[in-house]
């Protein structure tokens, strides 16, 4: 198998993971404890706290397929609310609280997934990757699903601002490219209102698509469209292989089977479809992902 292949087989695994932080209870308590409440004070604060006490606009930028309007709802009122240090800590247990109650209680495997998933996030090049570099910078925790999931992390924020660099490469706009994947798999009534446009800027960006012959008159989309997503799918899978080089293929295929149990607990509070594109741990989906390229982690993201 080869690196770029590995790329999304592993983040299928990992991406979970990660996830807790937005879908578990303990999660989302942690934040509410911090003074975050409501589910997108806590999003919002919980992605952007490694930048630090940043404004809406590189936000924006960054996340890629919010609304202006709703990220401007959050930011920069939660640092009034949590600084970005207070979100940090309250990210932290919060994940921690939720992979504690929902892993099997195996240390010695955490601790041996965590190492090599480390090792794959300390390999990882940041250059123009602000969300990568800026959780890769934080200080490495010492409880072994601390490190496993900051692992995760920087390596999901390394991947999908690659994934970004793909869509910026083939002239979509954020909302664009959720018009784009809701023609292709549907979505539309969890992606529209889950990322903060109107119909009326929905519309407008279907409208755009079909102007450049990626969907038809009736919101289809064309093989042209679907030629773009599928070059999207596939340079986003190889700008996210570079992580995985230094590992032998014997540590890459020790991983996957490290974290295949712990991705099949974790996923149980993420929905499915989700947002992120995740599918669920189970082979045939995961076959269904890899033969249709639904990954898209910043497409619209969590």
């Amino acid at each position: 198998m080869g690196t770029d292949a590995v790329a999304r087989r592993l983040w299928e695994l990992y991406e979970p993971l990660h996830a807790v932080t937005y879908f578990a209870p303990e999660a989302r308590a942690a934040f509410v404890d911090a003074g975050l409440r409501g589910f997108w004070r806590g999003y919002f604060a919980g992605r952007a706290a490694p930048l630090g006490p940043v404004p809406a606009a590189p936000v924006t930028a960054l996340f890629f397929s919010f609304a202006p309007a709703m990220v401007a709802r959050a930011l920069p009122d939660v640092w009034q609310r949590a600084s970005p240090e207070q979100t940090l800590a309250a990210r932290t247990d919060g994940a921690v609280a939720a992979l504690r109650a929902l892993l099997p209680p195996d240390p010695p495997r955490w601790a041996e997934a965590a190492d090599l998933l480390e090792a794959a996030a300390r390999a990882a090049a940041t250059d123009g990757r602000a969300l990568g570099a800026a959780n890769a910078a934080l200080p490495r925790p010492d409880d072994a699903l601390a490190r496993l999931w900051l692992a995760a992390t920087v390596l999901r924020e390394h991947r999908g601002d690659g994934h970004i660099a793909a869509l910026v490469t083939a002239g979509l706009t954020g909302r664009e490219a959720l018009v784009l994947r809701d023609a292709l798999y549907g979505g539309r009534d969890q992606l529209q209102p889950n990322r903060g446009w109107t119909d009326a800027e929905w519309d407008d960006a279907r409208r755009a698509l079909a102007h450049r012959g990626w969907l038809d008159d009736d919101g289809r989309p064309t093989a042209a469209g679907a030629d773009v997503h599928r070059v999207v799918e596939d340079r986003t899978d190889q700008l996210a292989a570079q992580p995985w080089s230094p590992l032998s293929p014997a540590d890459r295929t020790r991983l996957a089977e490290l974290l295949t149990p712990l991705a099949a607990a974790a996923e149980v509070v993420i929905p499915y479809p989700n947002p992120m594109g995740v599918p669920r741990a189970g082979r045939a989906d995961r076959a269904s992902s890899q033969a249709t390229g639904t990954d898209n982690p910043y497409i619209s993201s969590p």
